[in-house]
């Protein structure tokens, strides 16, 4: 194994570690990938409800700048990340005595409220896991291992979700309400993940001896400096925000979308959500080779033009709703087109999104910079997701998709016109 990846033994060791973290988190990724619909068809959540849940596990991401000063003090790291472990997984055990029943959904609002509660703290993690296991690994490989090792878990990672996502899908269209025994069971996988995560060696990062209020400033100071004085990076994130106002305000109405307009049942939904990896799958190793030889933003052109192509698809899908059956599966032959252009998007925003900042800083810089990237992607999810909401009731769906399709636009031919310039 060692010889076909040609790394280290300081290397393999990590990514076995970094393999066995992806795998798991395949399988908590797959089962979430039905969240949305779990709420709104079988929890019988409302439009506002869903657009909550999907807006949690990036407004928390709104104070990664300032988290992160905190994480820059605990010196055990892996200590931190199993006590994370426990906080943010715990309360999904609570999920065991949810109620089996539509009615008790329907009379008691409680429940919906009690979930939205449970998934704030299950997304705590993520402010705290992603730019810790970032400078983890920019750490442990070398510059030229990076995104290939990265797309290697990643490949592993999308596998399971593919497989994870249709056989819940299954599951679900079986019994309704087998998500509340579920639920738990990803919740112990998931302190197990993290626990395993612990394990990859820490980075040497020396004592900070300023006031936590004193860092705090500097932080935002340097996030305002860098922001200023990093061209590049400025335009990258720039545009990184004209993608995620459109991808947010379509990820709030593509769930009411295909339960509205196409009525979709659990498995097909599940095929949708995550059935484009199988590409993704294929196309991730030479992306991992790719975002190592060209220009971060040049990648970035790519990546929001494929979503841009996905998005311009599925708002005309409405109107050509030819299909075929396999089994329980609806197959469209519209939304099987949007969705190969997603896998494009999913095999390149899986790079991009985690590691596409690191290679506008040096190796010690890397986790502060993924603190930046999380705080501004925190930012434009203030108000995106109910933003989407009310275009599509005031306007509909296929208005609000090419509206998202033009604010990709403008993503791209920044990202065009930033690395020609800069």
């Amino acid at each position: 194994m060692q010889k076909w990846l040609s790394v280290s033994n300081k290397e393999l060791g990590v990514f076995k570690l970094h393999l066995v973290f992806s795998l798991i988190q395949g399988v908590i990724t797959g089962v979430f990938a039905l969240n949305e619909l779990v709420f709104i068809k079988d929890m019988h959540g409302s439009d506002f409800q869903l657009s909550i849940l999907l807006q949690l596990s990036v407004l928390i991401m709104l104070v990664s700048i300032i988290v992160n000063e905190f994480l820059r003090r605990i010196k055990d790291k892996s200590k931190m990340l199993r006590v994370v472990a426990l906080i943010t997984h715990s309360p999904l055990l609570l999920l065991f005595f949810f109620p089996q029943s539509q009615e008790a959904y329907l009379l008691n609002s409680f429940y919906h409220y009690l979930f939205l509660a449970i998934f704030f703290f299950y997304f705590l993690n993520l402010i705290i896991i992603l730019p810790t296991i970032n400078q983890m690994l920019k750490y442990s490989y070398r510059h030229e291992n990076f995104g290939r090792l990265y797309s290697y878990a990643s490949t592993a990672n999308k596998i399971v979700i593919m497989i994870t996502t249709v056989v819940f899908g299954f599951m679900l269209d079986d019994f309704n309400y087998i998500f509340v025994y579920v639920y738990p069971i990803i919740g112990i996988l998931g302190m197990i993940s993290i626990f395993m995560l612990s394990k990859i060696p820490q980075p040497y990062e020396a004592a900070v001896k300023s006031t936590i209020k004193q860092s705090l400033l500097n932080s935002f100071s340097y996030m305002k400096n860098v922001l200023i004085n990093n061209k590049a990076f400025r335009h990258f994130e720039l545009g990184f925000m004209f993608y995620g106002f459109a991808w947010m305000i379509t990820a709030a109405v593509i769930p009411i979308y295909f339960n509205d307009v196409f009525n979709m049942n659990h498995a097909t939904y599940g095929f949708y959500k995550n059935g484009y990896n199988l590409l993704a799958i294929f196309l991730l190793p030479f992306f991992g080779k790719l975002i190592g030889s060209i220009d971060a933003r040049k990648f970035g052109a790519i990546t929001f033009g494929s979503l841009l192509l996905f998005t311009f698809v599925l708002g005309i899908a409405q109107y050509y709703q030819q299909s075929f059956e396999i089994g329980s599966i609806r197959i469209y032959y519209s939304l099987i087109i949007a969705y190969l252009f997603y896998g494009i998007f999913a095999a390149t925003m899986a790079l991009l999104w985690f590691i596409g900042s690191a290679y506008f800083c040096k190796k010690e810089e890397a986790a502060r910079y993924q603190s930046i990237h999380l705080s501004l992607t925190g930012l434009r999810a203030v108000f995106s997701f109910q933003i989407g909401i009310l275009m599509y009731l005031s306007m509909g769906f296929t208005a609000t998709f090419m509206i998202a399709s033009f604010t990709l636009l403008i993503a791209v031919l920044l990202m065009v016109w930033s690395f020609r310039k800069i």
